[in-house]
């Protein structure tokens, strides 16, 4: 096993080094007549043991003695490790392709294609933004009535329901890819708004509503929140300005939007989504399933499929 070894090592140095790239043949040769059950030259072997040797005694003779003692089981274990790690990085490829992270769904583990931990990245309830931890194993829709909320329900298998928060900078980032998913995959689609981020509670009653008011135009209007600046989105009067652009009447939805019958429905929707054990924002359920954090499109793809 030590030519397979060799062969990637002195493939790599050879890159860089002449002196290499003829060592780099010879590992080959010896993979290939390992392969086919042929013995490899022990020439090329005693190569490898000597170059390593050599540059041991320069640093140690201790070193270089028990290299050449045990030589055949370093070979192996070398050989051994790098199987491991091969198979380790492969399949951390793949969770980080099909969940957006080196560990699986919704891991905040360090992962080397994110080292920034950009996918799991939420706006916590009632906390500032963080990574997301291992809630995420008890998120479910269970007790949630879907139609309670702004719903374009269609007749498709797929479901998806986007839980998040107008002034979440994660959840405005994951907005347009949900978008571009459901264009892409009609789906029986379902929007939430769940305040997160200080300021962001009156938002609530406007979508309240300008869903009760006319479902349809719910959606431009939803749209419009999120394409805007997140500090006009602070004020009561531009808020209004885009429900007015959306289509609703300026006076019927702004008394909406301050009455005391609205909070309580709002507030009790806030409670049923809490049901979903939700702990921040964006939290998408793509048939059932929840993705905690901006996930890449071909993440929410994949669990459409």
């Amino acid at each position: 096993m030590l030519c397979l070894v060799a062969l990637i090592v002195f493939s790599v140095l050879g890159i860089f080094s002449l002196s290499y790239r003829q060592l780099a043949k010879e590992a080959l040769d010896c993979v290939f007549r390992r392969v086919t059950f042929r013995s490899c030259n022990t020439g090329f072997q005693e190569k490898v043991r000597a170059k390593v040797s050599g540059g041991l005694l320069k640093r140690s003779i201790f070193l270089a003695k028990v290299f050449n003692k045990y030589f055949e089981l370093l070979a192996w274990t070398f050989f051994i490790l790098m199987v491991a790690s091969t198979i380790y990085t492969i399949y951390g490829g793949y969770n980080f392709l099909r969940y957006g992270s080196c560990s699986g769904l919704n891991s905040s583990a360090f992962c080397v294609f994110d080292p920034a931990g950009s996918n799991n990245q939420i706006s916590q309830a009632g906390a500032s933004c963080s990574v997301g931890g291992p809630q995420a194993s008890n998120l479910n829709l269970t007790n949630v009535n879907l139609d309670d909320f702004p719903r374009q329900k269609i007749d498709s298998k797929n479901q998806v329901v986007f839980i998040g928060c107008y002034l979440c900078d994660y959840t405005r980032a994951t907005y347009p890819v949900v978008k571009e998913l459901l264009q892409n995959h009609p789906s029986d689609y379902t929007f939430i708004h769940f305040p997160v981020k200080p300021g962001s509670e009156y938002l609530s009653n406007y979508a309240y509503c300008a869903q009760k008011q006319d479902p349809q135009k719910f959606w431009n209007f939803n749209d419009s929140l999120f394409s805007s600046k997140k500090e006009d989105l602070t004020n009561n009067n531009y808020v209004l300005s885009l429900a007015v652009k959306a289509g609703y009447d300026e006076n019927s939805i702004e008394k909406c939007a301050v009455d005391i019958g609205t909070h309580s429905a709002v507030n009790s929707l806030f409670d049923e989504v809490a049901t979903t054990n939700i702990y921040g924002t964006p939290t998408i359920f793509v048939n059932g399933q929840p993705f905690v954090g901006p996930k890449p499109y071909r993440v929410y793809w994949w669990a459409l499929k």
